[in-house]
């Protein structure tokens, strides 16, 4: 009955200091995610690709996909604005865990990922897209868009919380799973993503 007992308390311990983690991290990122419109472009843009593939009509298709231009340039812009705000903090609060454990970081630095070095990553992702400079159709290139937004928010949501959490949204919000957000990305989203996390 004590083994019990000292398994729960051990249990709430580690819960009790992990949500401590998190609302940190969370705190971390909305602070710096506070002077953009990232999440507002993230949106408009998701319902005008999702409204576009939808289209059976090429030419309404391609008239949707037109406006979306503006909301493109300033996402890519203000991401590539935040990634290297983020680069500027220090590691220690700059680092997701791989898994939810108070202190892994000072225990083994390989169970967490540098967010800095991700979020970079995110934003050539979101860049190289916009830019479509593998010359991607329309309807290809709306398609990998919404996989480097969604990995990007995915990236975000791990940071702050954890990897299951963060898959279990991405499925809430995008029906999407995390390998098929990580399958739409461009092979060198894919492959830089990868190195981070898996590094």
């Amino acid at each position: 009955m004590e083994f019990i007992s000292l398994l729960f308390i051990l249990a709430t311990g580690i819960h009790w200091l992990n949500t401590l983690g998190q609302r940190k991290r969370t705190a971390l990122l909305a602070e710096q995610l506070r002077p953009f419109h990232i999440e507002k472009n993230m949106a408009q843009l998701t319902g005008a690709y999702m409204r576009a593939l939808g289209e059976s009509d090429p030419e309404r298709q391609q008239h949707i996909l037109q406006l979306q231009a503006a909301a493109e340039q300033q996402l890519a812009s203000e991401f590539q604005h935040l990634a290297r705000e983020f680069a500027k903090l220090p590691a220690p609060v700059s680092r997701g865990f791989k898994l939810a454990l108070p202190y892994i970081d000072q225990l083994s630095p390989k169970a967490t990922f540098d967010m800095r070095r991700l979020l970079e990553v995110h934003a050539q992702g979101i860049e190289r897209t916009v830019r479509n400079t593998q010359g991607l159709a329309p309807k290809a290139r709306s398609f990998r868009m919404m996989g480097e937004m969604f990995l990007m928010q995915h990236s975000c949501h791990w940071f702050c919380r954890s990897k299951t959490i963060a898959s279990a949204r991405m499925v809430a919000q995008h029906q999407t799973r995390y390998e098929q957000a990580l399958d739409a990305v461009s092979p060198e989203t894919r492959q830089a993503y990868l190195d981070v996390v898996q590094g």
